[in-house]
């Protein structure tokens, strides 16, 4: 269970100009017609410089090792986090225990965002990530040893995931800040594109490895080469060198004095609070369908684990085939658009999986809904890391993750609840379609305050 999600949009700035009182204003040419005459050839140059200027990141040495260890390490994490649900279910048969997994591995970062916005901003980052990362792979091979050792019990289980979720609540702070340490600013869209990229495609491979493994060798070897991925990120994080400095924050002032100017900060920052609300909204209605996976699996589509794999990966997948086209779209569009349209679309996939029996049909549902799910977070989170100044950029990541963490095993519960009491499948479509109400309410009834306020300009403090 490793970190989550990060994504992409271009800089607000020369190429994405704002206005004094904070709206957005229209980048230089932006959705302009070409003027007659343009060849082919020069479109064509055009579109190879954007696809350049796409992975531009990689031609750093410290980003490159980074993604190669993180991809490695978080294809481990999603192989757990297939098999954890599964083997509760098949223990309990119950999709609130599968709530339970979700809110045992969230739960803790709640409680802990403040030490983990403290450690971001005040420790060397690279230093915090080599400790939680040794922490997070100590308890991983804990949870390989306890299930091969013949413990097969829900409540040790559960137990393990909340040790996780507790390192990983001060892990995360760090890691969404460190992407920030390790390429220049005119590199960063490509470097959050790329790391979501990374983490997308661990949770195409992940799921479809784990459905596998549990098929042919059971749940201790799904644990053993997750505990096994740890070494590559580990590895990777001692051999880069982070090219700006981190752990600059004092301590004249408490550490919840300091998480309380950074509340303060977040509340008069609209772009960043806006980005935060909907994080949250996509955690509360849309997130919990990626553990609901395992109930589809047993009780509408009536497969197996190999079966149940393919379903996660088809997230996954889905987010993959759609990075090229949303890094494209961030470079035409505002990330108000791409996040607005991105987040209608996902409660209409959403629906659509809800009303389908059909297996070939869901796993196609399922592309959409890993697609749109890129496509969100690719707004939201490069608005809070184009805005944030710098040294309050720790703590107000470590306020998303709080907030996106509660919200995520909130609405687990909730729709684990009414998946066990209604129907898993009225449980999805209720959740979709308040997704959708939700983004046009947003749009319709706070305008200026609503979604455009992505696109607000960098605050450089």
């Amino acid at each position: 269970m490793k970190p989550e999600e990060s994504l992409t949009a271009i800089p607000a700035g020369p190429d994405g100009l704002a206005g004094p009182d904070g709206a957005a204003g229209v980048r230089e040419n932006e959705g302009a017609v070409p003027p007659a005459g343009t060849s082919q050839k020069g479109r064509g140059a055009s579109k190879s410089r954007a696809l350049a200027q796409s992975f531009s990141a990689f031609r750093h040495r410290n980003f490159t090792i980074f993604w190669i260890g993180a991809i490695a390490s978080n294809t481990g994490g999603w192989i757990s986090n297939l098999t954890v649900p599964y083997i509760l279910f098949s223990l309990t048969g119950s999709a609130v225990w599968v709530a339970l997994a979700t809110v045992a591995q969230m739960g803790p970062a709640v409680f802990l965002g403040p030490w983990g916005g403290y450690v971001a901003d005040r420790f060397d980052r690279k230093r915090v990530l080599l400790t939680t990362q040794s922490i997070m792979a100590a308890v991983g091979a804990a949870m390989w040893l306890v299930w091969a050792g013949g413990v097969h019990n829900e409540y040790v289980l559960l137990g393990l995931v909340c040790l996780m979720g507790i390192a990983n609540g001060i892990n995360m702070p760090s890691w969404q800040a460190f992407v920030n340490d390790l390429v220049p600013r005119d590199d960063l869209p490509s470097a959050i594109a790329l790391n979501s990229l990374q983490f997308n495609a661990a949770r195409s491979l992940g799921p479809a490895i784990a459905g596998v493994l549990l098929a042919a060798f059971g749940a201790s070897w799904a644990f053993f080469l997750n505990t096994l991925s740890f070494t590559c990120v580990i590895v990777a994080l001692a051999m880069v060198k982070p090219l700006h400095r981190s752990g600059t924050l004092g301590t004249e002032a408490g550490i919840f004095r300091q998480f309380g100017q950074a509340c303060t900060y977040v509340t008069r920052q609209r772009g960043i609070l806006i980005a935060i609300i909907l994080s949250m909204l996509v955690g509360l209605l849309g997130h919990p369908l990626y553990q609901l996976t395992v109930v589809f699996a047993d009780s509408v589509f009536r497969v197996g684990p190999t079966e149940l794999g393919l379903m996660n990966a088809a997230l996954g997948i889905g987010a993959v085939l759609a990075a090229p086209f949303v890094v494209g779209w961030s470079r035409k569009m505002h990330r108000s658009s791409l996040v607005f349209w991105g987040m209608l679309s996902y409660g209409l996939a959403m629906v659509g999986f809800g009303v389908t029996e059909h297996y070939v049909l869901g796993l196609v549902f399922l592309l959409a809904v890993g697609a749109c799910f890129l496509a969100v977070f690719t707004g939201i989170n490069t608005a809070i890391q184009m805005i944030v100044a710098e040294g309050l950029r720790g703590r107000v990541f470590a306020i998303r993750h709080m907030l996106f963490m509660a919200a995520m095993p909130a609405g687990a519960l909730l729709q684990g609840f009414v998946a066990d009491r209604w129907g898993v499948q009225l449980s999805v479509v209720l959740a979709g379609t308040a997704l959708c109400v939700a983004a046009l309410a947003i749009r319709l009834l706070l305008r200026a305050n609503g979604f455009s306020r992505l696109d607000d300009p960098q605050d450089i403090g």
